[in-house]
């Protein structure tokens, strides 16, 4: 039975990668057995169009292909977010789009533009809420620099249920948190290594790009922390990290290198990334890479 929008967000936001095919066409059937093993692994939340998935290295049509494509896939086994973002009637389009395919709810990914502003950023949140008919939005912050009030603006909208909170302050997390709706959800948007410090200041649940690779040891993360066992999720992720450091590298240029390098180790060739993303990875990267799959058994 598939979880409510409430339970899903408060779980795993799967970030699912985005396959290329021979040409470097998109290929979202090669998602298939990744998906089926990460929901079969018991993934909350799946979720397309999202950074580990190359959202800024698509073209509109493909990213509206994926969702529909994904929806599928998924076939209501559990509820789908979707990423929309970048100029308005982009926005706007791939929110429709995401909407007709079936997505629970959009997760909105902070706009690139050189001069945005706060109120514009309200301006743009209502757009693209009218365009998808009212779906949720889940706001995806990678830079608290616009402050706790704007902030708690933007979560004052309606529409908007919660935070995919991605900078590396916890503190500026909990502010913001007490200056919101309590119904507002936070959610850790640096995947497992910082999910122990915002699980610690109110956040609930956690991005995840391994989840494409090793889907129980996110799930064992997850059930650590909402046990509330510090010292068993830390273990967990102390056996993951190098995963993590490794796609943290070349200022974040290898992010999705290292999973879709992970993935090709594990014969689900999902193809390349493509540029600015930094590819292959290097021979050192490569082969801590595979020191990591096969000390985990994940080949």
């Amino acid at each position: 039975m598939s979880l409510t929008l409430d339970q899903a967000l408060t779980g795993i936001s799967g970030i699912l990668v985005t396959p290329f095919d021979e040409k470097g066409d998109v290929a979202p059937a090669r998602l298939a057995p990744i998906l089926d093993r990460a929901l079969g692994a018991g993934l909350h939340m799946p979720v397309v169009n999202g950074n580990t998935g190359e959202f800024y290295a698509l073209t509109t049509d493909e990213a509206v292909t994926m969702v529909q494509e994904v929806a599928a896939l998924v076939a209501g086994r559990a509820p789908l977010l979707a990423g929309v973002g970048r100029g308005l009637r982009d926005a706007q389009r791939l929110a429709k789009a995401s909407a007709e395919a079936g997505a629970a709810a959009l997760m909105i990914h902070q706009p690139p533009d050189p001069f945005v502003s706060p109120r514009g950023i309200l301006d743009y949140l209502n757009a693209v809420s009218d365009a998808s008919g009212g779906l949720p939005m889940m706001l995806y912050l990678r830079n608290d620099a616009i402050g706790t009030k704007n902030i708690a603006a933007l979560c004052a909208l309606p529409g908007v249920k919660g935070v995919k909170w991605a900078t590396t302050n916890p503190m500026k997390l909990a502010e913001a948190k007490a200056a919101c709706d309590p119904s507002i959800v936070w959610v850790g948007g640096l995947a497992e290594v910082w999910a122990p410090s915002f699980y610690a200041v109110g956040a609930r649940g956690f991005t995840s790009g391994l989840i494409n690779v090793w889907p129980e040891r996110s799930l064992a993360i997850h059930a650590a922390l909402e046990a509330g066992d510090y010292a068993k999720a830390n273990a967990l992720i102390a056996d993951m990290r190098v995963f993590e450091d490794i796609r943290a590298e070349e200022m974040g240029g290898t992010n999705v290198t290292g999973v879709k390098s992970a993935l090709i180790a594990q014969g689900l060739d999902c193809g390349p990334t493509r540029a600015p993303s930094a590819w292959p990875l290097t021979a050192d990267q490569s082969a801590r890479m595979a020191g990591f799959l096969t000390d985990n058994r994940l080949i």
